[in-house]
């Protein structure tokens, strides 16, 4: 885990990175966690990109670690990626999904990267049948692949590929109670054996990055976001649903899709309280990840 240096932080806060780690909490019961991670930026691991690189060590260090959190291998995982918008909660539902390179201007070797995942059809129909049983008309995709939302940072933690993945849109609109919602509805899944994960980024500010002016301001909703994130269960949920008012909310997220995905891992968390299991910098910016179960 890594601490989080020159910026306004959440110690003192009831914030702070654990003295020791949820593993334990987690191998204490056979339901999976659920996690939202900071993806990074664009296909940072693979390629020199000019960021700085002790950022970058932490954070992959990080999502290298996400392996060992789970109680037991999982059967499964589902991803909610803010890099997938639809007009419905939409599945990919290929047995053998595609790259996706969806970042643009990097060098030639980052549109080569493979992660060769199989894809799981039986899974897809298994989420559509929960969303749907929370009220929502949803659909699927046989052609999508996966975007650098999933295929990033998840080469770090499950490097050889070798459990299915599918991923879950995020629906239009980017409503918070209705992803929420989509969350709760998928909880089941956790005592199935499948790996929740939400991919985001806690900011995103893409003319903020790298903006000195900003980072007190960056560091004053991270820290927000960390007592909303962590905060009992029915305060959380009200929490989140009203982000958007909260203290330099829009600075940090002028539009929220990558904020989006902790929502719906809020929502299958149940009544699981959540912990802060990352705090670190990427593009000089306080970026933050959470654990639940």
């Amino acid at each position: 885990m890594a601490s989080l240096a020159g910026v306004a932080s959440a110690a003192g806060s009831g914030c702070e990175l654990p003295e020791q780690t949820s593993d334990a909490r987690a191998r204490a019961s056979k339901r999976m966690p659920v996690v939202y991670v900071p993806h990074g930026g664009g296909p940072w691991p693979f390629a020199e990109l000019g960021f700085d690189k002790s950022e970058l060590v932490a954070l992959a260090d990080y999502l290298r670690g996400l392996a060992g959190i789970t109680p037991t291998r999982p059967t499964a995982l589902l991803v909610v990626s803010a890099h997938w918008e639809e007009a419905v909660p939409t599945v990919m539902t290929s047995p053998a999904p595609p790259m996706l390179y969806d970042y643009y201007g990097f060098p030639p070797e980052t549109y080569t990267v493979q992660w060769p995942a199989l894809g799981n059809p039986g899974l897809a129909a298994r989420v559509r049948t929960l969303v749907e049983g929370a009220g929502f008309a949803t659909a699927e995709d046989p052609n999508r692949g996966f975007d650098h939302g999933t295929f990033v940072p998840l080469k770090l933690t499950y490097p050889d590929a070798d459990i299915p993945t599918i991923q879950l849109s995020l629906k239009a609109g980017l409503d918070p109670v209705e992803h929420l919602s989509i969350g709760r509805a998928l909880a089941p899944l956790r005592d199935e054996g499948v790996f929740i994960i939400g991919s985001g980024m806690s900011f995103h500010n893409m003319r903020g990055f790298r903006d000195p002016s900003l980072r007190s301001a960056a560091g004053t909703f991270d820290e927000w976001l960390c007592k909303a994130a962590v905060a009992d269960p029915e305060v959380r949920a009200t929490q989140l649903n009203s982000w958007a008012k909260a203290p330099q909310a829009r600075m940090c997220h002028p539009r929220e899709e990558h904020l989006l995905p902790l929502m719906v891992i809020a929502g299958a968390a149940g009544q699981d309280i959540g912990v802060l299991s990352f705090q670190g910098v990427v593009g000089r910016m306080p970026v933050s990840g959470y654990q639940f179960g």
